[in-house]
């Protein structure tokens, strides 16, 4: 069972990812919308937030202010959030590693 100061120290670790000027930088602005860097700015956003959100409620059964089933739907939003940062992540790596092999 992760602890309060771990899951801080997670949050933090991913603000600053968030938070660091490659990321607001890295994708070239289109026309038609946002770049790919303020999308993944905002994907990591969302996923901190739901790992936030099930520990507040998990905290909240502890004190006896909610049930179990908000905080079974909050850890699985916060599953749903991680498994999608880490399939975005898994895409990226083999797209690199894939342009990696391309002869030049």
């Amino acid at each position: 069972m992760p602890t309060a100061i771990a899951a801080a120290q997670a949050y933090a670790s991913l603000a600053r990812m968030t938070d660091a000027a490659g990321l607001a930088k890295a994708g070239s602005e289109s026309p038609g919308g946002a770049g790919f860097g303020a999308l993944l700015k905002e994907a990591l956003g969302a996923a901190s937030q739901a790992g936030q959100k099930s520990d507040m409620q998990a905290q909240a059964v502890v004190a006896g202010k909610s049930n179990m089933i908000d905080v079974v739907t909050a850890v699985a939003e916060s599953e749903v959030a991680i498994d999608a940062v880490v399939a975005v992540r898994d895409k990226v790596i083999q797209a690199y590693e894939d342009i990696m092999k391309m002869p030049i």
